[in-house]
């Protein structure tokens, strides 16, 4: 139990960083009011947070519209209008199975909440605890499907629909070294 409340509190913490920094992405040595010029960058890569934040929110508005099935029918879609280069739509129930998942459909109604590959089950739990508040980021480790699925750090974003779903999304921020799992 002490574990998990530590674990949450980092999250919160690091959240709560995120949003007091101004919930912006930059590259290094980088400030927002210069010009990008770097050409290990490929144009259109970059997705703003406030990007993903509005993306997560015309989802949540589109289900609230909607209503729950035929949202999560949209979402499921990999052709879907909530599948856009990066960007998609993933869905879970506060237990953390799998409602939603246009990348990996064959985890859909999957209950995730013990799964230890990639430390999927604990990031799981934590967005759960998280999204029953409203709406967080959350730094994670996830395969890109944008990159031949290579694992990249990612931000992700996520909301709560009602008190049974939240909806999530997220951008990816660079490569991770898989031998010491650092960002590279």
């Amino acid at each position: 139990m002490r574990k998990t409340t530590i674990s949450l509190l980092v999250v919160l913490i690091i959240g709560a960083s995120l949003v007091i920094a101004g919930c912006v992405q930059n590259q290094p040595g980088v400030t927002a009011s210069t010009p990008v010029k770097n050409d290990t960058l490929q144009q259109g890569n970059y997705t703003s947070n406030a990007t993903l934040v509005a993306f997560v929110d015309e989802a949540v508005a589109y289900a609230k519209a909607n209503g729950k099935e035929k949202a999560l029918a949209e979402f499921n879609n990999p052709n879907g209008s909530f599948v856009r280069g990066e960007l998609y739509i993933y869905a879970y129930d506060f237990n953390a199975t799998t409602l939603a998942h246009p990348i990996n459909p064959e985890k859909v109604g999957v209950n995730r909440w013990n799964e230890t590959e990639g430390d999927v089950g604990p990031v799981l739990q934590n967005m759960s605890a998280l999204a029953r508040n409203g709406s967080f980021y959350y730094p994670l480790t996830y395969i890109n499907p944008a990159h031949n699925r290579t694992l990249e750090s990612k931000l992700a974003y996520g909301e709560k629909v009602d008190d049974t779903w939240w909806l999530g999304s997220g951008i990816y921020t660079g490569p991770v070294d898989q031998a010491s799992g650092n960002r590279t």
